[in-house]
């Protein structure tokens, strides 16, 4: 029998706590350290999830021969030093979404991974979703016949995680966010074929007070099987988490809301805190989520990773999907800066997605 994956965290706060509960409750994953520059926030999480050794400095946990692999939430500017820095150490590397800032930073990073000879798995936990996967699964069989429309919505009322507000950790606002995880549900969804032209249109429509980023982006991508890909994402949204994705063909259609078909429809003048962290907008009628880790699909995702590195088996999700994300990405911020469609493979020099709309 092979031995647990021994994991590390690189951040630990409301990501990492998702990643450390799904991780504890697989046996043949076993948490090593927890490493955050803030002080007090690693000592916290490793004291609420039993992991026996937390550092403030993140180089001195990948020196731990323990550790198989780490785990990366942290801001987005942060991305590709981690990453580069763990693939030097021979760890191998979950990483959240999304890549980077700039295509230079995704090829630079694949390119760490390769040299040092370690797996580059990106978490689109949406592609581990089981709702989604038996959507996957209808399609694939040929039940809906060919593909014709996929669309796939994200809105809330803005993001966890305060970094997210300001573009130059974050590198673009709510289609940064989550956008990236339907760029991502429909190449999966479709079995990756080449994306041909992105078209996007941003506004700011209620946060202006806290970021220059958009709140609000729509997206469309056509692919060259003759699919066409619709995605909505907004943080203006009240009442919790959306989530919903259709899938059109020409046999047959499927529809899928990941939350509220496993909700308990609530009215709270005070509002109730998430499962996955305290607070939250939920005053008022919301969705209240149960096992909100299992339906999103962190679950099965990280019993993929694990196996994958136990098993030495190939991600469904890797650092070359997520460069993919990437490059989708940056073609939306000039489209939206254009208001034009914007023709694939896409190559920008910008530092970060926004400075394409943003800056114009």
């Amino acid at each position: 029998m092979n031995k647990p994956v021994g994991v590390g965290f690189i951040g630990s706060q409301f990501i990492s706590v998702i990643h450390a509960r799904a991780l504890k409750r697989n046996q043949n994953a076993r948490l090593v350290g927890v490493a955050s520059p803030t002080p007090g926030h690693a000592e916290g999480f490793a004291r609420d999830y039993d992991v026996p050794q937390h550092f403030t400095d993140y180089r001195e946990m990948l020196k731990l021969d323990e550790i198989d692999m780490v785990a990366i939430g942290t801001p987005n500017n942060t991305h590709c030093q981690l990453t580069c820095d763990a693939a030097a150490a021979g760890k191998h590397i979950v990483l959240e979404k999304p890549m980077c800032l700039s295509m230079a930073e995704a090829d630079r990073m694949v390119e760490a991974c390769d040299k040092a000879g370690v797996k580059l798995m990106y978490a689109e936990e949406l592609c581990f979703s089981p709702k989604y996967g038996r959507m996957k699964e209808l399609l694939d069989s040929g039940a809906l016949g060919r593909p014709t429309l996929v669309k796939q919505s994200e809105t809330h009322d803005g993001p966890h995680a305060p970094h997210f507000w300001d573009v130059e950790q974050s590198g673009g606002g709510v289609l940064v966010d989550m956008g990236c995880h339907g760029i991502e549900f429909s190449r999966w969804m479709l079995g990756r074929p080449k994306i041909t032209s992105v078209y996007a249109q941003l506004s700011t429509q209620l946060h202006s007070d806290k970021t220059k980023a958009e709140d609000n982006a729509l997206l469309i991508l056509e692919f060259d099987n003759g699919c066409t890909f619709l995605n909505e994402t907004s943080w203006t949204k009240g009442g919790g988490m959306d989530d919903r994705a259709e899938v059109h063909g020409t046999e047959g259609v499927c529809y899928a809301n990941l939350l509220q078909g496993n909700s308990v429809i609530t009215y709270s003048r005070p509002g109730y805190e998430y499962a996955v962290e305290k607070g939250g907008a939920t005053q008022g009628w919301t969705f209240t989520i149960y096992e909100e880790e299992w339906n999103y699909g962190f679950w099965g995702e990280f019993d993929h990773f694990v196996d994958c590195v136990q098993n030495d088996k190939e991600p469904i999700v890797t650092g070359r999907d997520a460069r993919a994300v990437m490059e989708v990405l940056f073609a939306a911020y000039e489209s939206a800066r254009e208001g034009r469609k914007v023709m694939l493979p896409f190559r920008s020099d910008a530092a970060k997605p926004w400075d394409l709309w943003g800056k114009s």
